[in-house]
């Protein structure tokens, strides 16, 4: 996954939308799943959202920036956003 961010008018505690993001990446897992990849993505996260993303997302830090998001995650995320 590359470079999910919020509109300016969507940040902080004024902010338009509530879980914008969370949508976004849930969406993306889903992709995964369709091309056969379990779910599981990666990305790299500015560092001081990194807490923010395990606690969030489920994401797992790996090293550096780098962050992955496991089949696991990724079901509890499309089942979050996108209950059929």
């Amino acid at each position: 996954m590359h470079l999910v961010e919020s509109a300016p008018f969507n940040k902080g505690k004024a902010k338009v939308y509530a879980g914008v993001p969370g949508n976004l990446v849930a969406f993306v897992c889903r992709v995964s799943f369709r091309r056969g990849f379990d779910g599981t993505i990666s990305f790299l996260s500015k560092t001081q959202l990194i807490d923010h993303y395990i606690e969030s997302l489920g994401a797992i830090h790996i090293g550096g920036q780098r962050m992955i998001i496991e089949t696991k995650a990724a079901l509890k995320l499309i089942d979050k956003y996108f209950k059929n």
